[in-house]
């Protein structure tokens, strides 16, 4: 099996970054493939411009770099995205990948008098989401339930895909780290699990 692992974090020195190469190291050692998107080190371009614009208007032919990206998205078995938390939700690097890949007739279908259709449903999708806050601040002012459901059911559920892993490796900047790093390997072990299989 094949996975995509998606990161958005501009320092490869990142813990995020960390968390992708156990992510990897998981899947190596399960006995399968993956491909790293290092969006920022590829110079992605996450501007929403006119051409995006059009292509969910009339379905126009994306542009070259939004067709690459949806390939990458279609050779995979699995999709993991690994990102910081920036001011409780996604930095914008990756929500402008999402925003210009995850377009009508690609993720769904839908027109003016027509319902959407979820084009997804065969993507099992592992979100991996770093923050310094501790998880008594996620729990207290409600952004883990928030970020939830804006990220795991606005976007993906949204498009059918299923998300699988949605965890919150939080207090990553006062001692949670290498819990992380264990986390993100275990992960990548199991990312095509019989969970996964069966979904």
């Amino acid at each position: 099996m094949h996975a995509l692992i998606v990161v958005a974090h501009h320092d490869p020195q990142s813990l995020t970054h960390s968390v992708v190469t156990q992510v990897a190291a998981g899947l190596a050692a399960a006995g399968h493939t993956f491909d790293i998107a290092d969006i920022a080190a590829e110079g992605f371009d996450p501007r929403y411009t006119a051409a995006d614009h059009q292509v969910h208007r009339t379905r126009a032919t994306p542009p070259a770099d939004v067709l690459a990206e949806q390939a990458r998205v279609d050779r995979a078995d699995a999709l993991v995205l690994a990102f910081p938390i920036y001011w409780w939700s996604l930095p914008g690097l990756l929500k402008g990948w999402i925003d210009r890949v995850f377009v009508n007739g690609w993720a769904i279908e839908y027109g003016p008098d027509t319902p959407v259709v979820k084009k997804l449903g065969h993507l099992p999708v592992h979100l991996l989401a770093l923050g310094a806050a501790d998880d008594d601040a996620f729990d207290r002012h409600g952004y883990a339930k928030a970020m939830r459901t804006q990220i795991d059911y606005g976007i993906f559920d949204y498009c059918g895909a299923k998300v699988v892993t949605s965890e919150l490796l939080l207090d990553s900047e006062s001692g949670g780290a290498q819990a992380h790093l264990q986390k993100a390997r275990a992960v990548g072990q199991g990312l095509f699990g019989a969970e996964t299989l069966a979904g």
